[in-house]
């Protein structure tokens, strides 16, 4: 009994062509904020209650769940209150969510210091617990990049002072920016300017006359206690169209291989199976 010459080496190159196919300018995929699109569209959220010293000026939906208690005295500029809505008890599924992606980033640099105090560039940020965490004026310096992302991990308490401030500067148009501040416990907010999404297991609280206009107040667990305070996805000025700096570290979901793909993988297939029955034996 005889055998053609082996066709392997031919084979091998066939399927390696249309593994290359495959892997040749590859899906980029869809990217997806680390806020779901219900959270987003939440300027306040709470899992317990919303309590508010009139009045505070709200810049997207305002609510609480599965405690609905949302009190009054608001002005809107944008959104509407959603006591136990439908909207808010989705958005605190995806606030969950949202806490699991942002600590997903560090631990990253482990500062030694608790005061943020001074410039930061982006990165990812792990912060030690301190008597304050921004006793003066904090700036993020983006350095020209619209897609700068600043991620601050604290494992037990967010605390400023009452003369602090946080600024975020050169980011071009600011589009892509991502400002998230991850806190274990509790968030007590006494400056007078913030930035960024705040997105605590209990308490976030105010002392009064808070501005973040360009972030959220998102606690997990417990309240939201507002005080004179002005918070808004607006993003007016530096961040304008960033979705209230939730454009940074998106996930990424692959898409579907384009039509013509599936056909190239079609033939790929077919040619690697008569290669194959090439390989057979012959009388």
């Amino acid at each position: 009994m005889t055998r053609r010459p082996s066709c392997l080496s031919s084979s091998v190159l066939a399927i390696t062509a249309f593994v290359a196919v495959l892997l040749h300018d590859p899906s980029r995929g869809l990217a997806v904020p680390i806020l779901g699109p219900d959270l987003a569209t939440f300027a306040v959220l709470a899992a317990t209650g919303v309590t508010n010293v009139p009045t505070s000026v709200i810049g997207g939906n305002l609510g609480s769940s599965p405690n609905g208690t949302v009190g009054g005295g608001y002005t809107f500029t944008a959104g509407t209150t959603q006591p136990n809505t439908a909207l808010a008890a989705s958005a605190q599924l995806e606030l969950d969510a949202a806490i699991l992606a942002v600590n997903a980033l560090g631990p990253g640099t482990t500062l030694t210091n608790a005061d943020l105090t001074g410039t930061i560039f982006p990165g990812t940020y792990t912060v030690p617990a301190g008597p304050t965490n921004l006793s003066g004026a904090l700036i993020l310096d983006g350095q020209g990049d619209p897609n700068a992302v600043w991620a601050f991990l604290f494992p037990s308490t967010l605390i400023t002072s009452t003369i602090s401030t946080v600024t975020v500067q050169n980011v071009g148009s600011g589009a892509g920016v991502g400002v998230y501040w991850s806190v274990g416990t509790g968030a007590t907010l006494n400056g007078p300017v913030f930035a960024g999404n705040v997105l605590a297991n209990t308490l976030i609280s105010s002392d009064g006359n808070l501005t973040i206009a360009c972030g959220r107040l998102l606690s997990a667990e417990s309240q939201v206690t507002l005080n004179m305070d002005t918070i808004s996805t607006g993003c007016a000025g530096v961040g304008s169209g960033s979705g209230g700096f939730d454009q940074g570290n998106q996930s990424v979901i692959p898409e579907i291989p384009e039509p013509a793909t599936l056909l190239l993988l079609g033939f790929g297939l077919a040619g690697a199976y008569t290669f194959r029955k090439r390989l057979s034996p012959v009388a």
